[in-house]
């Protein structure tokens, strides 16, 4: 089981980036996906979940601001972020497994940094 994040960075607030999760085998397509951030000093939290079925959750901080979805055929999972906050820095990781409560699943990528940040 393999997670990898890519395209974290530094960016001024106000901008965008857009974060990949590229998986192993038929993960992305078999179950629900998420993203999960981390601050220093905090807990990690809910972003955004995928279900297997399409179905998507955010957390009430990013709401209207970022969209996650699936590319099936590329086993991936996008997590676009705009409007960032000073607030969004954080180390962003891609889990696999999230279940019916948006607990996460027991597979994690390394993270990516994002840093929000004039």
């Amino acid at each position: 089981v393999r997670l990898v994040e890519s395209g974290g960075g530094l960016v001024e607030p106000g901008g965008s980036l857009r974060l990949s999760c590229a998986t192993s085998g038929t993960m992305v397509r078999l179950n629900a996906m998420g993203w999960y951030r981390q601050a220093p000093g905090k807990d990690r939290e809910l972003v955004a979940a995928i279900t297997a079925g399409g179905l998507t959750r955010y957390g009430d901080s990013v709401k209207g601001r970022f969209t996650i979805s699936r590319e099936n055929a590329q086993n991936t999972v996008v997590l676009q972020m705009n409007n960032l906050k000073i607030e969004d820095s954080a180390v962003y990781y891609c889990n696999s497994g999230v279940d019916r409560l948006y607990r996460p699943g027991p597979y994690w990528g390394q993270g990516t940094q994002v840093t929000v940040s004039s």
